[in-house]
């Protein structure tokens, strides 16, 4: 009987760990582009991903999560209602905008937002890094400004060859457009 294929094998996940908690930026198949990812909490890290990425830091970046859990300390200020509202969208390709009520989230990662774009994923490359890292990450579409979406992973070579710490195999989800962006304040879908 074949043992099941595991998504990513626990040398790959203790090599993108260990780069992260180094400090490190990371390649990563997602739903459905390459992502570049970091700790969030690391300033000279999420600093590199808007260097490769040429975006300005007003924009902000995504935080991608394996669980609730994961950003509990983000939904937990919130009312009721709109921590439903976000929890109705997860896991899955769906960003919601939370209020950062009690700005837990470097500027850096939010931009000149008062909210966080952040989305619980149900990618398994995606948990997995997660999971092993013990936090959200830094999740950002794998490209230059002005360049589509990395969608594999000669694309994340050929834009970033020599500049990422680890670039994660594996491969992208079977949607065909980044995540949706919804504001969970006002309701309105942003992509």
């Amino acid at each position: 009987m074949k043992k099941p294929q595991q998504p990513l094998s626990d040398w790959h996940l203790h090599c993108a760990r260990r780069t992260l908690f180094d400090g490190g930026v990371i390649a990563y198949p997602t739903e459905a582009v390459w992502g570049l990812g970091c700790d969030p909490w690391d300033p000279d890290a999420v600093e590199r991903i808007l260097e490769l990425k040429q975006r300005p830091v007003e924009k902000g970046v995504i935080l991608v999560a394996a669980s609730v859990d994961q950003i509990r300390f983000l939904l937990d200020p919130l009312p009721q209602e709109l921590q439903e509202k976000a929890m109705a969208n997860w896991p899955g390709p769906v960003t919601c905008l939370l209020p950062d009520v009690d700005k837990q989230i470097p500027d850096q990662v939010r931009g000149r937002h008062s909210s966080i774009a952040v989305r619980v994923s149900d990618h398994p490359i995606v948990r997995a890094l997660c999971e092993t890292a013990g936090f959200p990450l830094v999740s950002t579409s794998c490209n230059p400004a002005g360049r589509p979406p990395a969608r594999t992973s000669w694309q994340v070579r050929r834009y970033f060859e020599g500049q990422l710490d680890w670039l994660v195999p594996g491969k992208l989800g079977n949607n065909r457009q980044p995540s949706r962006i919804i504001d969970i304040v006002s309701g309105k879908q942003l992509r």
